[in-house]
């Protein structure tokens, strides 16, 4: 993932010494990488991609499990999810290209749009299948699907108190050897520094952040974020700058976060309200921040300013 991953525990009777448990991991992560990587050629997905329209291949299960949840988001959220939305990002570029990050012009962003479309894609048994020439980017939820299947190995080892985290997405259970919560910092969306807007303790929660203020690009003094609205073909430009979103998987926090930032502050709230979905909004308003946050969000931590 072109990142970094932490797993810390709290050691019980019978878990495995630490160089095993890491060993275990990598060869998890590394089997994952080989499964659903955007950036080597030999991947399973990869090679899904490069078959022509019309086509269906056996793929792995976490494929097969992505691709699920990313339907089930897509229908939920009336389309504001998409994992085919790769010819977009690399026509503004955020993902490959020439380098350059400019506004394309018309009929350039047209031609990427028409190559965007998860409708385009079936689950078929243990097939994936397409009826058009897109390509499949798992990029919006397969850190925290990670995260997932690490926590899974930890509890069949018997790891019960841990934090895990990959390429910044996390979730935390039990409690530390002191006896003390998990307490994970939100961070504030700020472009010149790193600082708390929030501390929250964890216990069974996965957390996830979307926002603008990371990878990004100005041009002629307006800000575009590499989060696409997919029927527009261009990055989301509105006041919500960083949505936080908690829930019991990290793969399903992961693509929320997403769904809510396209959505933004109004339509993303009133979706959040709908779905009962624990988030916390942090909305730009002038040279300040104003955050809100859900009623189920509030009712799920016990937070620190």
């Amino acid at each position: 993932m072109g990142s970094t991953y932490s797993i810390k525990w709290v050691n019980a009777e019978g878990v495995p010494d630490t160089a095993t448990l890491h060993g275990e991991i990598e060869a998890l992560l590394s089997d994952f990488d080989a499964e659903v990587s955007t950036w080597r050629d030999d991947s399973d997905l990869a090679r899904f991609n490069a078959m022509p329209a019309d086509s269906c291949a056996e793929v792995p299960t976490s494929l097969l499990e992505l691709v699920g949840l990313g339907h089930i988001l897509a229908e939920d959220s009336g389309g504001d999810f998409d994992l085919t939305v790769g010819p977009l990002l690399r026509i503004w570029g955020f993902h490959g290209g020439n380098g350059s990050q400019v506004v394309p012009d018309p009929e350039e962003l047209q031609a990427a749009l028409e190559q965007v479309g998860q409708r385009h894609l079936q689950v078929n048994g243990t097939q994936l299948c397409k009826s058009a020439n897109v390509q499949v980017d798992v990029s919006a939820i397969a850190a925290g699907y990670a995260v997932d299947k690490v926590v899974d190995h930890l509890l069949s080892r018997g790891i019960n108190s841990y934090m895990v985290e990959i390429t910044g997405e996390l979730k935390a259970a039990g409690v530390k050897p002191d006896n003390t919560p998990w307490k994970i910092a939100i961070e504030e969306p700020r472009d010149d520094q790193r600082m708390a807007h929030l501390i929250v303790a964890l216990d069974g929660q996965a957390v996830s952040t979307s926002g603008d203020y990371r990878n990004y690009f100005e041009y002629e003094g307006k800000r575009y974020s590499h989060t696409f609205d997919p029927s527009s073909g261009r990055p989301v430009m509105h006041e919500l700058a960083a949505v936080t979103v908690l829930h019991n998987s990290a793969a399903t926090a992961d693509g929320l976060s997403t769904v809510l930032l396209v959505k933004g502050p109004e339509k993303g709230w009133d979706y959040a309200l709908e779905h009962e979905v624990a988030a916390l909004f942090v909305v730009r308003d002038g040279t300040r921040f104003v955050s809100r946050a859900t009623p189920t969000f509030t009712a799920l931590t016990k937070s620190e300013e």
